[in-house]
């Protein structure tokens, strides 16, 4: 009997019309992601190779590409998330190399990168232990890594505070919220979660900041 292939991801597939209405809908979110880009390139300010894993649309990676002293490499598992991503890019006149790929099995060499980021995406992964080693992997000695997810305890009044802020319409707001209510929230981890998920990995270092909904997780290896 052949052996039977682990899907990469939980849930539904990011692909076709669902990628396209995910681009609309967090394009909304630039300024956010301007603000995480200017974060990030001050820990590095010397440029260097910064990887972000599960992208999406690509805005942060459009964003943080920008700076011409960086380099950008992008990982994504969605084939219709990297067309739309390299398809900003190229709008956007910055060169950025994405790659469409599984962060449990990342394409990349050893001590390839600097800094490594990845938001929104986490809770997401089908082997997420796997997907940390990945990252660690690919980070070169006292580099850093940002992963950016919402946190399981986090309330429903919060969650609805946060998607009255998009100014979505009606349909979008509905299923934003929906999506969150009963699917993002029971995948998401706690702080307490996320903490033992990391201790067997290895990072010499590790901290955990909370925020109205979500957590920033960051790594050094």
């Amino acid at each position: 009997m052949a052996a039977t292939t682990q899907k990469a991801y939980i849930g539904m597939g990011m692909e076709g019309s669902i990628a396209r209405w995910y681009e609309k809908t967090t394009r909304r979110d630039l300024d956010e992601f301007r603000k995480l880009a200017a974060r990030l390139r001050d820990l590095l300010p010397a440029g260097g190779d910064v990887l972000e894993v599960a992208p999406g649309p690509g805005f942060l990676l459009v964003e943080l590409a920008r700076t011409p002293q960086l380099r950008v490499s992008a990982l994504e598992i969605s084939r219709t998330f990297v067309e739309i991503a390299r398809r900003n890019a190229a709008e956007a006149g910055v060169n950025a190399n994405i790659v469409q790929g599984n962060a449990s099995a990342m394409p990349f060499a050893d001590a390839s990168f600097d800094l490594l980021v990845c938001r929104a995406a986490f809770k997401n992964f089908a082997q997420p232990a796997q997907a940390l080693r990945e990252m660690r992997r690919v980070l070169r000695p006292g580099g850093r890594a940002l992963i950016i997810d919402l946190r399981r305890d986090v309330s429903m009044r919060e969650i609805n505070r946060y998607v009255d802020s998009l100014g979505l319409g009606f349909f979008s707001r509905w299923f934003t919220s929906l999506s969150f209510r009963f699917m993002l929230l029971r995948r998401a981890y706690t702080v307490a979660g996320m903490q033992q998920l990391l201790a067997p990995i290895g990072f010499a270092s590790t901290r955990i900041d909370t925020n109205a909904i979500g957590m920033e997780i960051w790594l050094e290896k």
